[in-house]
């Protein structure tokens, strides 16, 4: 049984003097409880933006269930805004420069929970924890870290709240590829041991096979082929998934 299904959802841009642009077209899938669903594809083929529509953050036709009712972003859900969360791509950008890393990881527990101020902290410290940073982080400033320091306060924010769903946009492309690895393993780590669901999006077919138990690639707003990470990768069928697979970086012998 799916966790969450997405079932013709399309999302449509209006341009001045010309007609609405389909960013996501008509585009279905689902993802099992516990599963990681790796979404990949080009820069503007409409993967942020279908991460968007899912969470309600743009208007869309179509549906999206989860966890067995359809979700209705009209409707102010505190609770279900606990349970879908979004780790952004740029870790320079998501961060709210006048916060200290404390605030902000804290901040999440002050909308949507009743904890008081010490329940508050001691969960706070407990995940700066569990992203392998240290305590002395929580009164320093985002400028204060690297980027792959603040991409591990933006994971905490996000999973504060102990969500269910958790969407990641390309969690690690603004990063260096020496810290990719460790960014990587982390989220592996958290995802089975707070037993998330994970939408996992990338431009890099690499990168999403690491991590994904499924894939779906994207193309020009469509879902243009999906299944198992390895048997994707090994016999991709669709022509431009068999381009992407071509365009991996591979060792090669002389």
């Amino acid at each position: 049984m799916s966790f969450i299904s997405i079932q013709n959802l399309e999302v449509s841009f209006r341009q001045r003097k010309s007609a609405p642009v389909k960013a996501v077209q008509g585009v279905s899938f689902e993802i099992s409880k516990g599963e990681t669903l790796g979404l990949v594809g080009e820069s503007g083929c409409g993967k942020t933006t279908l991460s968007r529509a899912i969470l309600g953050l743009v208007p869309f036709t179509g549906s999206v269930e989860f966890d067995g009712e359809i979700l209705d972003w009209s409707k102010k859900n505190s609770k279900l805004r606990q349970r879908l969360q979004l780790i952004f791509q740029d870790p320079y950008a998501s961060l709210n420069p006048r916060l200290t890393v404390g605030q902000t990881v804290e901040e999440p527990l002050i909308v949507h929970t009743k904890a008081n101020r010490e329940e508050r902290r001691l969960k706070v410290r407990n995940m700066i924890d569990r992203v392998e940073l240290t305590s002395d982080a929580l009164a320093k400033y985002p400028h204060e870290f690297s980027g792959g320091q603040r991409q591990r306060v933006a994971i905490a924010r996000a999973l504060i709240l102990e969500p269910d769903l958790v969407i990641a946009d390309e969690p690690v492309s603004a990063l260096d590829v020496s810290v990719q690895a460790h960014i990587l393993n982390l989220l592996q780590d958290l995802r089975k041991e707070m037993g998330l669901t994970l939408l996992f999006i990338s431009h890099d077919l690499s990168v999403v096979r690491h991590v994904s138990d499924r894939v779906a690639v994207m193309y020009n707003g469509k879902i243009v082929e999906e299944g198992n990470a390895i048997k994707l990768m090994d016999h991709p069928s669709h022509p431009y998934t068999q381009k992407l697979v071509d365009a991996v970086p591979r060792l090669s012998t002389f």
